[in-house]
């Protein structure tokens, strides 16, 4: 039924389904009309409306992950799984929620899992490409580096981040990435983490405190 192929990004394998023909299904404008749309020909047996999910939201998806796990070998198998779990699930979606708030809850899950196999593991990655820092502290990093020295600098600068993200735990982490990245609100945050809003903008707060001491030095430049 699923056949892999590459899709726009390195690491991740698209699974791909064969065309339906002569869908009745009509286009909405709207993007969680869209995605209500495919989730119903999904359930239905056409199994084509993957792809078209995919085709929206499996890049963004990755990205989350990869700020979240600090690694892109994880985020690509875990971006992978995401939708493999989607398929898997096909006919319990809710149509009355939002698509992108189920499909974030499932890979908030898949992070949570794979944080509990790094504690049992004893295993810390912080191999990422993306400067996972938040938006609060972006400034501190220059826009602009002319010279090689400046160049070292601004790398020490962004490890430091890296590190000082990683150090976060898992559990004030992703909200603080769904907010700062992702523009999730504080309320489809604790939807996709099955927590209250305020719980969210307690993790949230702590985050970013704890980021602030630890970045302290590096801001004070």
């Amino acid at each position: 039924m699923f056949s892999q192929q590459p899709t726009t990004h390195p690491g991740i394998s698209t699974l791909s389904v064969q065309t339906e023909a002569g869908s009745s299904f009509a286009k909405p404008a709207d993007a969680d009309e869209q995605d209500r749309l495919d989730m119903a020909r999904l359930a239905s047996g056409h199994g084509a409306a993957l792809n078209d999910l995919m085709e929206r939201h499996a890049e963004r998806i990755f990205q989350y992950l990869v700020r979240s796990l600090q690694n892109e070998e994880d985020a690509a198998d875990l971006a992978q799984e995401t939708f493999v779990r989607v398929y898997q699930n096909r006919t319990k979606f809710d149509a009355a929620k939002r698509f992108s708030t189920w499909l974030y809850a499932i890979a908030s899950n898949l992070v949570r899992d794979r944080y509990r196999w790094r504690g049992r593991h004893q295993q810390v990655s912080l191999d990422a490409d993306n400067e996972a820092t938040g938006n609060s502290f972006s400034e501190s990093l220059p826009e602009n580096r002319p010279s090689p020295s400046e160049a070292t600098q601004a790398e020490e600068r962004a490890e430091t981040v890296r590190r000082a993200v990683a150090a976060l735990p898992e559990k004030w982490r992703v909200p603080l990435v769904l907010a700062e990245y992702e523009e999730k609100s504080h309320a489809e945050i604790g939807e996709i983490l099955n927590c209250s809003a305020k719980a969210v903008e307690v993790r949230i707060y702590k985050a970013r405190q704890q980021l602030r001491e630890s970045l302290a030095p590096l801001l004070a430049e």
